[in-house]
């Protein structure tokens, strides 16, 4: 009983939370995607022009945000890069570069690369949240290894002056994370929208400039000669 009240209370708060109105309103996909327009308003992430990636995209509204960042208008094509990477499926999103795969793995690497070109990111996204077993160690030990991915993929594939923007919860590991995002980065920054509900322990970790660019390329460099 207290399981199907809390389900149906949730239902009845998703159903007249004003941002999933919105979002049914303007086209989004998800009400996150407010989550990143108030952060990318206050902290000026996405400019045209840019490379952005998109990790955890599924089902796409943030790179859906994106995509009307770089263009102010739908079907007129984008100034800049989109690349959304997501192990679930993802409804086409018009001009944002899909990839279905895990990007630890050879093959989505292969089609990160064949779309950079050479180039690499100006920012690097990530709403990856980890599927919670309601057990505290383990789902801060979850959350942690998806942020630490992140910031190995942003080594390897953001550019040093670049930006990592990551969600985090405040109970799960969190002074851990931290520690190891100003470890890694220059500034570091706390952000809390308001499209975040208040109840939820949900907050975002922005880093700005890599501390050590290159070093994980430089360490790869080493160990694939001595395999040979």
């Amino acid at each position: 009983m207290a399981k199907n009240k809390l389900n149906k209370n949730w239902l009845h708060d998703h159903i007249n939370d004003p941002y999933v109105k919105l979002a049914q309103k303007e086209g989004y996909r998800a009400r996150a995607a407010y989550k990143l327009k108030e952060i990318d308003e206050s902290e000026k992430l996405i400019k045209q022009g840019q490379v952005v990636v998109d990790l955890g995209s599924t089902p796409g509204s943030w790179s859906q945000y994106v995509r009307k960042k770089m263009s102010g208008k739908e079907g007129g094509g984008i100034t800049g890069t989109i690349i959304g990477l997501d192990m679930l499926p993802m409804d086409p999103v018009a001009d944002v570069h899909f990839i279905l795969g895990d990007f630890r793995e050879a093959k989505a690497l292969r089609q990160l690369d064949v779309i950079l070109e050479g180039r690499k990111a100006d920012v690097v996204l990530s709403d990856m949240a980890p599927n919670l077993s309601g057990i505290p160690t383990a789902d801060s030990a979850r959350m942690e290894h998806l942020i630490d991915l992140a910031i190995e993929f942003s080594q390897l594939h953001m550019k040093p002056s670049g930006a990592l923007l990551v969600k985090c919860f405040k109970d799960m590991g969190f002074s851990q994370v931290v520690e190891k995002f100003r470890a890694e980065f220059k500034t570091v920054k706390q952000v809390k929208p308001k499209a975040s509900r208040d109840k939820s322990s949900e907050i975002f970790l922005l880093g700005r400039g890599l501390k050590n660019p290159g070093v994980r390329n430089a360490v790869e460099e080493d160990e694939t000669s001595l395999d040979i």
